[in-house]
């Protein structure tokens, strides 16, 4: 379904509701500059070291879309497990994943309570920027410590620079992205407002070190275009 959400006047803060399900995957793939491609490349990564019985765990799985892609091009009997705190996006996710055959986990849970222990992979793609900062340190904390030894993470956010005017031409070059997806000007100042302190972006350096802070060792990015970036952590 066409993401048509914010035509009309926002009346509360954005929310991982039944009307967001409802149309998110179009949403992330119009709104998410490469997102397509940045799924592919993380599916690529894990492919590059799957073995039977590897766990693989997608924080704020929402519709089960990245699972489902992994699902399909997997020669492995990889264990894949989603978790998200939406029942709307659970719903969606299990019919798709019951309309697939395919054998994926999903548990609706907050993924900052949730008891992580013997993970070899896990991904959170635009899942941390919606967490407060200090709950998302101590997260990242706990993901580390839920890791096998050589353990990945890898992560997409969106991110903020601490040079202003840079910061302000990567938003306009953003907007204008957008633009060129289908949406108006009204529908993204809507969007941006309903956004508004609930999605809090770090710069790349904080986000890097928090990882350090966390435990890892290797930290880098693998992906960039203005101001979303995806990160690889290895414990």
């Amino acid at each position: 379904m066409e993401d048509k959400l914010f035509k009309k006047p926002i009346k509360k803060k954005f929310e991982f509701d039944q009307s967001v399900a409802s149309v998110f995957d179009d949403m992330l793939s119009r709104s998410v500059p490469f997102y397509d491609e940045v799924r592919a490349l993380i599916i690529s990564l894990i492919l590059a070291e799957q073995r039977d019985g590897k766990q693989i765990l997608d924080l704020g799985s929402s519709t089960a879309k990245f699972l489902l892609d992994l699902h399909a091009k997997m020669a492995s009997k990889m264990l894949l497990k989603g978790i998200d705190n939406s029942q709307a996006m659970l719903d969606r996710a299990r019919e798709k994943t019951k309309a697939f055959g395919a054998n994926i986990v999903l548990e609706y849970a907050d993924v900052l309570e949730h008891k992580y222990s013997d993970e070899d992979i896990i991904v959170a793609n635009y899942t941390l920027q919606f967490i407060r900062p200090i709950q998302r340190i101590e997260l990242v904390k706990q993901i580390y410590n839920g890791l096998n030894q050589d353990g990945i993470f890898i992560f997409s956010e969106k991110i903020v620079f601490k040079d202003k005017y840079l910061d302000k031409c990567m938003t306009d070059i953003y907007h204008q992205y957008k633009k060129t997806q289908g949406y108006s000007e009204y529908e993204i100042t809507q969007k941006r407002e309903a956004l508004e302190n609930v999605l809090v972006p770090f710069t790349i350096k904080e986000n890097m070190q928090m990882c350090e802070d966390a435990g890892f060792d290797n930290i880098d990015t693998i992906f960039q275009w203005a101001n979303f970036v995806t990160f690889i952590a290895r414990k």
